[in-house]
């Protein structure tokens, strides 16, 4: 007399529930790389509207903002946004030199407060570039002031255009 099989024999669930497992445990960290680089990548964002205000800036002036805000001389009155979800404030130096630091409480970061700079550099024309991160100054360019080291956000987080 035969019989029909009705369902799974236990092999087989156990073949299914270990490539799930399999799966999970590839797919999970590639997605927490991929929130926390999106976090960063916020900074950036945020900071673009820095980039275009500091430029105006140096193209009237021929010197780069000493701060943001202000009425002293070489401020740069900047009224944006400079703060988000995942940014707790984005400030400016005298150089060229943008720094976007992270809320610790709101980020995937590690604990220890994270930085990302955005410095600008010069073309041979003299037009500014800006260096994003951790990447390489670009042939010919040359930097006002700021350097890659300034970035404490590990590479793998940093948005693509910001990797070496």
């Amino acid at each position: 007399m035969k019989t029909i099989q009705k369902g799974f024999t236990l092999i087989e669930l156990m073949i299914v529930v270990a490539i799930i497992g399999i799966l999970a445990a590839i797919a999970i960290p590639a997605y927490q790389d991929y929130t926390i680089r999106a976090q960063v990548t916020e900074g950036a964002t945020l900071a673009g509207n820095v980039k275009a205000a500091m430029a105006d800036f140096y193209a009237q002036n021929g010197t780069w903002p000493t701060q943001m805000t202000g009425v002293a001389a070489g401020s740069l009155n900047f009224t944006g946004v400079v703060s988000g979800q995942y940014v707790s404030t984005i400030t400016t130096a005298g150089n060229g030199i943008i720094s976007i630091a992270f809320a610790q409480t709101r980020t995937n970061l590690n604990l220890r407060p994270q930085v990302l700079q955005i410095y600008a550099a010069l073309n041979p024309n003299l037009d500014p570039v800006w260096i994003c991160g951790k990447q390489a100054l670009p042939a010919g360019a040359t930097s006002v002031g700021g350097a890659a080291g300034g970035t404490t956000v590990t590479t793998k987080y940093l948005p693509r255009n910001c990797q070496i």
